[in-house]
């Protein structure tokens, strides 16, 4: 899929959690645009692994973030499980459970982790980041 122009096309950002209010909270800590330099954002919400890993083969999407709380598969195991097996993986900003967690996000090969609860602030500076970085 071709990448969205800087100027009309939104970035798609893959939210998944089993928890509605997660995905919820995601979506209201970044808003429809979450930097002045980047396109606007739109959302596709997912609340099972089988989904998230049909989603992302498919492509298309310029972030994902994964609750690691979620279950019965947590955002960590999925994405560890992404990047071994999807050759253009999008980078991946997993939902920890607590900030001690880092560590396991780290090993799931996500670019950033962010606790619970969600800090819009501190969500927005990760995503920010990643968006950037990927353009």
């Amino acid at each position: 899929m071709a990448a969205p122009s800087p100027t009309t096309d939104p970035l798609r950002i893959l939210v998944y959690s089993d928890n509605p209010r997660t995905r919820e909270q995601v979506r209201l800590a970044l808003g429809k645009r979450i930097h002045p330099e980047l396109p606007e954002l739109s959302y596709v919400e997912v609340a099972t692994a089988p989904v998230v890993i049909q989603q992302i083969d498919a492509g298309g999407f310029a972030l994902a973030i994964l609750d690691g709380e979620a279950t019965p598969a947590g955002g960590m195991g999925i994405a560890k499980q992404l990047k071994d097996e999807v050759a253009d993986c999008p980078p991946l900003l997993v939902l920890t459970g607590r900030p001690d967690d880092a560590w396991l996000a780290n090993w799931s090969r996500a670019e950033a982790a962010v606790p619970h609860p969600i800090d819009p602030i501190r969500l927005g500076e990760a995503v920010v980041s990643l968006l950037r970085t990927a353009q």
